[in-house]
């Protein structure tokens, strides 16, 4: 137990969180994307909602949801701390790389803090809502579930919020290019052979995801 304790209380423990947290989180993404994508049918937001409905009410769905808030803020929590002792140790940012590294790799801070302040202002407007709010509902064959579809098209029609969710997403493929690789490379899964192939990967992923969340705002935007 000792040797568990020791190696999580230590820069390496603390990175192979992060690197494990953040490899669920790019799961969880292409999850939260695929739902989010029901947004561009036209049929008046039925199959948003129903599957909205029924991640709200599947419990298994809802454990998920769960472990994914713990280790929202056990992936935050950890970045910190990460960042606090390398400044201290070095005087520097995160990860204190070369000047030849990357731009994302160099500002990893600066692009969590982005992602954290979207998040507490996307929770605020649907998830706080949602739970907490009144909500229209909406009729299906007999089922009144609540129409979170008129929730989203009603805040991707303010411009200031659609402003925000794009530029945030441009900072979410920012720093995906970076995690992506470092999570492999901390978990010791790269590989000269394979390293070409998890670049390539995580670039396509790191720029397809992010633009797909993007364009669901500026096409209801426009529509």
């Amino acid at each position: 137990m000792k040797w568990f304790l020791a190696l999580f209380s230590s820069t390496l423990g603390r990175k192979v969180v992060m690197a494990l947290t953040g490899l669920f989180l790019i799961s969880f993404l292409v999850v939260h994307l695929i739902g989010n994508l029901q947004l561009l049918k036209d049929d008046g937001g039925h199959a948003f909602n129903v599957y909205a409905d029924f991640m709200g009410h599947n419990p298994i769905i809802q454990t998920i949801a769960k472990g994914n808030f713990a280790f929202i803020l056990i992936h935050i929590f950890w970045s910190l701390m990460l960042t606090i002792k390398n400044r201290k140790a070095r005087g520097k940012g995160y990860d204190v790389p070369g000047k030849s590294s990357a731009w994302s790799s160099r500002n990893m801070g600066i692009l969590g803090t982005i992602i954290l302040v979207f998040l507490v202002i996307h929770l605020q407007h649907f998830w706080a809502q949602m739970h907490f709010g009144q909500m229209p509902v909406v009729n299906y064959d007999g089922k009144e579930v609540k129409d979170i579809y008129t929730l989203v098209n009603h805040w991707f029609h303010v411009p200031w919020y659609v402003t925000v969710y794009v530029f945030s997403m441009a900072a979410v493929a920012f720093h995906l290019v970076h995690g992506f690789q470092s999570a492999f490379q901390t978990l010791g899964l790269n590989h000269l052979k394979y390293n070409p192939i998890i670049k390539f990967v995580g670039y396509a992923y790191a720029l397809i995801v992010p633009a797909l969340f993007a364009l669901i705002p500026v096409y209801m935007f426009f529509n």
